[in-house]
């Protein structure tokens, strides 16, 4: 088990008259190689959550381990830590800096000291996997459009070589041919690399598609961690925490509703699709 938190609980201004619990008892593991969606409203926890998971920020209760140790303990690495669990932050493009895309990238692994042939040969992987072609590299990345800037920020990232990348609202900001071409990708980099991905989002429709499991998190505590069709069963309670399941959920229940025998459980549009096609050719509804 790669990262595991159990019993995490966290007070911002502790021990004042404005403390506030924004954790309460999070118990949850990140095994290698799982894509996650973790879910919630404005203020669930979801962004002080992840900063838990790279030693960002450190609990006011409950133990965080990498690897089966405690990485509060005194001697623990933590740089080594956070080059293994990467963080990007919601609107990642204010990280970047440097005069053009391929030395932005460059400046993770340069901070680790590693030798310019081993960084330089980082960086070009990092970039390729993000689809940044090559003629961009010597580009300032503040010409470039929103999406290209998220995925630099990732590839500043993923030079690092985690196990685990966290993204924080990758997709915010983002008109919907952005927001696919940046899931797109992260999909296709996980399955290149085989690395652990934690998805953050308060939207179903962007992780309908992409994750395995899906953690739904709701006033600090975490309401749901499962499949993603067992969590979409839960329309109701969903939505009275102010989250909604996909569309293709709704369009289901829907056409389950009008007679058709179809599966209310398919997650994606392609599983929509084929349900009701098999559901239509047995005849018409009862």
């Amino acid at each position: 088990m790669a990262l595991k938190l159990e019993h995490i609980s966290y007070i911002y201004g502790a021990d004042t008259e404005l403390q506030v619990r924004a954790l309460d008892d999070i118990c949850l593991e990140i095994p290698d190689g799982q894509f996650i969606g973790l879910i919630g409203h404005t203020g669930s926890g979801k962004s002080t959550l992840v900063q838990h998971l790279n030693g960002l920020l450190e609990p006011t209760e409950g133990t965080i381990s990498y690897n089966g140790r405690n990485i509060w303990e005194k001697d623990f690495p933590k740089k080594e830590l956070r080059s293994q669990v990467g963080l990007v932050f919601q609107y990642p493009e204010h990280q970047l800096f440097e005069v053009d895309v391929f030395s932005d990238v460059c400046f993770g692994p340069k901070n680790l000291g590693l030798p310019k042939e081993e960084i330089q040969a980082r960086a070009e992987r990092a970039l390729k996997l993000v689809g940044i072609p090559e003629s961009f590299y010597k580009q300032s990345p503040f010409e470039l459009s929103g999406g290209q800037k998220r995925r630099v920020a990732i590839a500043g990232v993923l030079a690092m070589q985690p196990k685990i990348l966290v993204l924080d609202e990758p997709t915010a900001g983002l008109d919907p041919k952005g927001r696919d071409e940046i899931l797109g990708q992260i999909a296709h980099l996980k399955q290149e690399t085989g690395i652990s991905v934690v998805l953050v989002s308060h939207s179903m429709e962007d992780v309908a598609n992409y994750v395995e499991r899906i953690v739904v998190m709701n006033q600090g505590r975490i309401l749901y961690d499962d499949a993603p069709a067992a969590v979409f069963a839960h329309v109701k309670e969903l939505e009275e925490v102010g989250l909604a399941a996909p569309q293709v959920t709704y369009i289901l229940h829907r056409v389950k509703e009008a007679g058709f025998d179809v599966d209310v459980a398919a997650t994606t549009i392609e599983q929509a699709r084929d349900t009701i096609l098999k559901a239509v050719g047995k005849g018409e509804p009862c």
